[in-house]
């Protein structure tokens, strides 16, 4: 890769991954959410890796901090699906914002953005989805950067 490359990689990607959280923490109120953040994020890892490859990339993604990102997703996606099943009677019921006014007060209001909208568990869910794409995204890359590395016999067996 050229050196003009290497130097704009690592700043860009940083940009590319502040959009990607803005999308996701904006993603209740506005188009876009989880998933399309966290394929923003995604993409500004793997522009890293690709640039600068696996072992000299200036972010440095191992498998096990990947999977702890993707464990926390899903953990706290079914954790959210738990509590509406427990509190609303419907799995993934939006316990802040009760339709069928079945959820006590008290309990309605732990989940209440700080912003003027009152969008319920769903701003948590798109917080969760997005750590479960990004991570899945990322892992994909990072496997096939470390399966090439493997091929080319960079990497003892």
């Amino acid at each position: 890769m050229s050196q003009i490359l290497k130097l704009i990689a690592l700043p860009i990607s940083i940009i590319i991954i502040c959009l990607g959280i803005m999308t996701i923490l904006g993603g209740h109120i506005t188009p876009g959410g989880g998933f399309q953040g966290g394929a923003m994020i995604a993409s500004g890892v793997i522009l890293s890796v690709l640039v600068y490859g696996i072992g000299n990339s200036p972010m440095e993604f191992s498998h096990t901090y990947i999977e702890v990102f993707e464990s926390v997703g899903a953990l706290g996606f079914i954790v959210l699906g738990l509590v509406g099943l427990f509190a609303g009677g419907f799995f993934l019921y939006n316990v802040g914002a009760d339709i069928l006014n079945i959820v006590p007060a008290s309990i309605q209001t732990i989940f209440h953005y700080p912003d003027s909208t009152n969008a319920g568990i769903i701003p948590y869910l798109n917080i969760f989805v997005g750590l479960k794409v990004f991570a899945g995204l990322s892992a994909i890359v990072i496997a096939f950067a470390g399966f090439k590395k493997f091929v080319e016999g960079d990497v003892d067996q």
